[in-house]
This record gives C-alpha cells, sequence and structure tokens, in this order.
C-alpha cells in the first residue's frame, strides 16, 4: 500500500522556523531521521520511501499553505495514493503547544490550508494531524503570532514533540487511523 504524508508550510527562509511550518519541520525531522533526502519537483519537494510493508511519500506542498490542495491533488493522482490514505499535518492556533489531534475526517476548522484542500478534493474525509501551537495568552495579533517562531521554552520541548508525531506518522499506515488516533492523540 502507498500513502500520502502531506506536512503544510510556507516556502522560503523566512518561514522556516516559524509555528505556521511545522508540518514541514515534523516531515524533516521523519526525513533526517529516515536517512532520506527531498527532491524538488511539481508543486512540492517530495521524497519515497518504505517503512515496513508500505510505501510513504512526504510531501512540502510549494504553493503556500493556502493554496495546498493544488499539489495535494496533483500527488494523489501521480502517486496513486487512494484519499484514505492521504494524512495532512497542519498548526493548530486553538491546541496548546505540542497537543496532537489526529482525526479521520473533519472540518478545516478555520486553517486556510485544510480549507482548500476539502475544497479542491471536494470532500473533508481524509485524515489529519493537528499540532498545537496555542498560546496561554489569546490577546495577539493571529497572524504575526503564526508566523513568528516558537519561544525558547517551546524550542526546549519541540524535538520531543516532534519526535511523537513522526512516531504517529508511521503508525498511521501500519496499524490504521483509528488505533493511531487512540495512541497518540492522549500522550
Amino acid at each position: 500500500m502507498k500513502y500520502l504524508i502531506v506536512g503544510l508550510g510556507n516556502i522560503g527562509a523566512e518561514y522556516t522556523s516559524t509555528r505556521h511550518n511545522i508540518g514541514f519541520t515534523i516531515l524533516d525531522a521523519l526525513a533526517g531521521a529516515s536517512g532520506i533526502v527531498f527532491k524538488p519537483g511539481r508543486y512540492g519537494d517530495t521524497v519515497e520511501f518504505r517503512h515496513k510493508s508500505q510505501i510513504l511519500v512526504l510531501l512540502k506542498p510549494s504553493t503556500y499553505v493556502n493554496l495546498s490542495g493544488n499539489a495535494v491533488r496533483y500527488w494523489l493522482k501521480k502517486t496513486e495514493v487512494p484519499d484514505e490514505n492521504l494524512l495532512v499535518i497542519v498548526d493548530d492556533l486553538a491546541l496548546p503547544f505540542g497537543k496532537l489531534r489526529i482525526r479521520k475526517q473533519g472540518s478545516d476548522g478555520g486553517h486556510n490550508g485544510l480549507k482548500h484542500i476539502t475544497q479542491v478534493l471536494g470532500h473533508e474525509d481524509y485524515a489529519r494531524m493537528r499540532f498545537g501551537i496555542g498560546a496561554e495568552e489569546k490577546r495577539f495579533n493571529q497572524v504575526d503570532y503564526v508566523l513568528g517562531e516558537f519561544t525558547p521554552e517551546e524550542k526546549e520541548l519541540l524535538p520531543e514533540r516532534i519526535k511523537i508525531a513522526t512516531e504517529a506518522i508511521l503508525s498511521f499506515p501500519l496499524i490504521g487511523i483509528g488505533r493511531t488516533m487512540t495512541l497518540y492523540n492522549k500522550k
């Protein structure tokens, strides 16, 4: 079986360490731990590798977050991955820092990347992993916050939280979305 794992983020050096690029960051960590390297291609950087008996295609779209649906549609068709084998990783302002929320399907929750993917695919029936970037203090400019860097305290905790996220990604093709949700939504 083949799976498409999409980490959302914005291209460009100015976005590399921002909260909004956590999808890219998680996929970079997974690729690094697996000893594989992304290659540039149409609509984004990709790498394909085998994990146990499953083939995973990792995608970092080059379309910017708000137009991610174009890259997802293209790579689903190119790799012949069915929609039920799609997992999209995004930042989530409503979740506390580092909290994972994995779902089999659902609304975009106000995330423009998910909104565009849903619009382009024509349905919400695809798995998503939300990574919490929320702040304790909710009175701030959301755009500046999301496009800002993690605090020093968050940066210290980030490697552990990213490791758990990569474990959840590798779990998805092996034990399914339901069991992955049960295991990792509590961590």
